[in-house]
């Protein structure tokens, strides 16, 4: 059975400590080899299949006109604040030089010419996007061939050059486009050292040793470095999306010290009872670690679902990430207890730090190291718990309330893709974006691409051009550029609204379903919207469409497995229903800060965006798999003194107030982790880190402190209702464990001291 399995290994591992550690360093060391020599970028490909915007791109790179590649822009202004172009040669013999000098990087396959739209002193100019009306803003649109051919150096290349420039030439430079998005270094890096260094307090003060608190993190090291690597790897395989890095590192952290802590928990309860270290890690890794692995995949099973979404980066994207949940799983048992067994006894007692905070007055929060550690539980919760149970309507009612008034604001929800536009000043992405919204307009930043097969009818593009241009979101449109061999033609649409508002989704909406059939009619030509706007809200409309199909399955798979696991029909049917509350109560926070500014300011928000359109689904089914280690930890001990005492009441108090101080100390390394990641840069990190440190804060104090205790008080003696033919249809062992029905071993989950027969077994 897996108790007996996860024995074993826990005390090989504490027996042979050296052994296993030279394992996973020589593991991490192939894996970051590997990514080295075979490992690839992560590429974000918006696309999916039986989308228009797929069907368009399909269309432009089989006519080879250029548009299916990279492309970057270089805007520029004369430093002159009071001259033109027009009227100022110099400003514009410099724009043809930084123009001759940027077709010479590698790669470049060409560049618009804005200069010589200037000497022609034409509309086209204006009307191209190239200079804007008043002269004073010109746009150099370089164009690279396709993401696979490139590589960080040419936009290191690109930048670079620029910044020679900017002291040569008399012109403010400023620089966006995907090659940016595609190749700029994320600023993960510096969350994952706040995270780590937040964690690492919290650990102290719960164990007041450095030794102890420093083993969680190096566990977790190990683990990310070994997962990150893989996911390198990958990259070299199939597009890994830009954000499952960041993403993996921000649940890696968060699901590794947390499970480590509860092993660790436990193993320094065994020590104080007097069990050698040996036996102490494998019997830690027998009870803590069973649920661990119960709970870990749990949380890779809910990510990988994401598949139902049909949606190609949201699967690989939701695989790479398991794969680091997986690794910290494997690591929690294995190189966890062969940490347990290298540190000895010396994780017995606390250091001498720790031993001073208790002589002062912060020895009360040193003390709470005890509870965390699986000392008797504090009375403080204790009484708590009591109290919400006496009064159990009232904080039902109150709790509930709060969370469905936080819940309110997701019917504002709004689903897009933050652009250059929300990133801070100090990025030159942000600057070139407001340089050109402010010469050309705001839809400028966001082109479409109309790809159009005329299947021979001659008049189809000239009655495509007069109906798009007469459309009232559309800006402007650029002359088509058509391919001789196979006569397919793209336009450039400039749309008069930015790429995230609300308007330019309506205008590619009215340009699928009135402006493009009318233009076409009935003939067998047809045409496409495409570009990065279109792509981006077909992939949005496809998400909140498959996110029902996510919800009901992971409710569904979440309902089946507590029902093995406590025997219960009502226990995990109320478990499915507060999960859905915290987690939409964080929506609900996200929406009234990223969509209405609340607090924006507080984490480095400088313009309100709209919701990124996977995060949801995402966050949805990596916050209900942790949710669930919550769930397994808390209701275990609740049902363990059910068992034992059959009093309902009791149960609850004493297995809550049991579990509390071990929740909240794992959910605050959580909320800590989760919460450096929210001051990044990135606004689709910042939702990440903001949404999944608001709902484990949310679940781990209001439902399982609050609601938990109210509604099981409610519920009485029913919480552990389950019919006499479905408990004999139910299967018995594989989800509990060893020939039980689950409740006893999966007591052991809490961190709490196993009865007797468990422990010798």
């Amino acid at each position: 059975m897996l108790s007996n399995a996860l024995l074993r290994l826990g005390a090989s591992a504490a027996r042979h400590p050296w052994r296993v550690i030279a394992a996973w360093l020589v593991a991490a060391t192939l894996a970051v080899l590997a990514a080295i020599a075979f490992g690839g970028r992560t590429a974000d490909s918006m696309t999916a299949p039986g989308l228009d915007s797929q069907r368009a791109a399909e269309l432009i790179e089989r006519a080879g006109t250029g548009q299916e590649g990279m492309t970057a822009q270089v805007v520029v202004t004369p430093l002159d604040g009071g001259a033109t172009f027009f009227d100022n040669g110099s400003a514009r013999t410099a724009l043809a030089r930084l123009q001759t000098e940027v077709k010479r990087l590698p790669h470049v396959l060409g560049t618009s010419d804005p200069a010589g739209a200037l000497a022609a002193r034409g509309d086209t100019a204006v009307r191209g996007g190239l200079v804007s009306a008043d002269g004073r803003i010109a746009v150099v649109r370089v164009q690279y061939p396709d993401q696979s051919r490139l590589s960080a150096e040419d936009l290191h290349a690109l930048v670079g050059l620029g910044d020679r420039l900017r002291a040569e030439l008399p012109l403010r430079i400023e620089m966006g486009g995907s090659l940016f998005y595609a190749f700029s270094d994320p600023n993960g890096g510096v969350s994952e050292l706040i995270g780590l260094l937040a964690a690492a307090a919290i650990l102290f003060l719960a164990f007041g040793s450095l030794v102890a608190a420093a083993l969680p993190i190096g566990m977790a090291v190990f683990g990310l470095t070994i997962g990150v690597a893989t996911m390198t790897v990958l990259a070299g395989v199939t597009d890994v999306p830009t954000f499952a890095p960041v993403l993996g590192s921000m649940v890696g952290l968060g699901v590794g010290i947390d499970y480590a802590l509860f092993v660790l928990a436990r193993h320094r309860e065994y020590l104080a009872g007097g069990l050698d270290p040996h036996e102490a890690a494998g019997r830690a890794v027998a009870t803590a670690g069973r649920p661990v692995v119960f709970a870990g995949g749990v949380v890779v099973v809910s990510i990988l679902g994401l598949a139902v979404a049909n949606v190609p980066f949201m699967t690989v994207g939701g695989f790479a990430v398991s794969i680091v949940v997986l690794t910290m799983v494997v690591a929690s048992v294995t190189l966890l207890p062969a940490f347990l067994g290298a540190a000895g006894a010396r994780l017995a007692r606390a250091g001498r730090i720790g031993r001073a905070l208790q002589s002062r007055r912060l020895g009360r929060l040193a003390r709470r190291r005890d509870a965390v550690a699986g000392a008797a539980p504090a009375t403080g919760w204790r009484r708590w718990i009591g109290h919400v149970s006496r009064h159990p309507a009232l904080y039902a009612i109150g709790a509930a309330g709060l969370l469905l008034t936080a819940t309110l604001p997701v019917l504002g929800l709004r689903v897009g893709l933050p652009d250059d536009g929300s990133q801070p000043q100090s990025r030159t992405e942000r600057r070139a974006y407001d340089l050109v919204a402010e010469g050309f307009g705001p839809g400028t930043n966001g082109p479409l691409v109309i790809a159009a097969d005329p299947a021979g009818d001659p008049g189809v593009l000239d009655r495509l051009v007069a109906t798009v241009a007469a459309d009232p979101g559309i800006a402007s449109v650029a002359p088509a550029r058509i391919d001789r061999a196979t006569g397919i033609a793209t336009l450039v649409v400039f749309p008069t609204t930015s790429p995230q508002d609300k308007a330019t989704a309506d205008t590619i909406t009215r340009l699928r379903t009135g402006v493009l059939p009318t233009a076409i009619g009935h003939g067998p030509a047809r045409a496409h919207v495409g570009g990065a706007a279109a792509s981006l809200s077909d992939v949005g409309q496809r998400t909140s469409q498959r996110l029902p199909v996510l919800v009901a399955a992971v409710l569904a798979m979440s309902f089946l497995l507590l029902m093995l696991v406590f025997r219960s029909v009502l226990v995990p049917l109320k478990a499915v229903l507060l999960n859905l509350l915290s987690i939409g109560a964080a929506y609900g926070i996200m929406v009234a800060v990223f969509q209405w500014g609340w607090g924006g300011a507080l984490i480095g928000l400088e313009a309100t965006v709209p919701i990124v359109s996977f995060i949801p689904m995402f966050l949805f089914a990596i916050l209900f798999g942790l949710s669930m280690d919550y769930e397994v930890f808390l209701l275990s001990r609740v049902r363990e003194e059910y068992l034992r005492t059959g009093d309902n009441g009791t149960a609850i108090v004493e297995g809550i107030s049991g579990t509390a101080r071990i929740i909240t100390s794992a959910a605050l390394i959580m909320v800590a982790v989760f919460l450096s990641f929210a001051v990044a840069e990135d606004p689709s990190t910042k939702m990440f880190g903001l949404g999944l440190a608001t709902a484990i804060f949310i679940d781990a104090t209001v439902v399982r402190m609050v609601l938990v205790p109210a509604t099981m008080t409610l519920l009485g003696r029913t919480n552990w209702w389950l019919p006499r033919w479905l408990d004999r249809m139910l299967p018995r062992g594989p989800v509990g464990t060893d020939g039980t029905d689950g409740t006893d071993a999966d007591a052991d989950a809490t961190g709490e001291a196993p009865r007797p027969r468990l422990a010798d077994r």
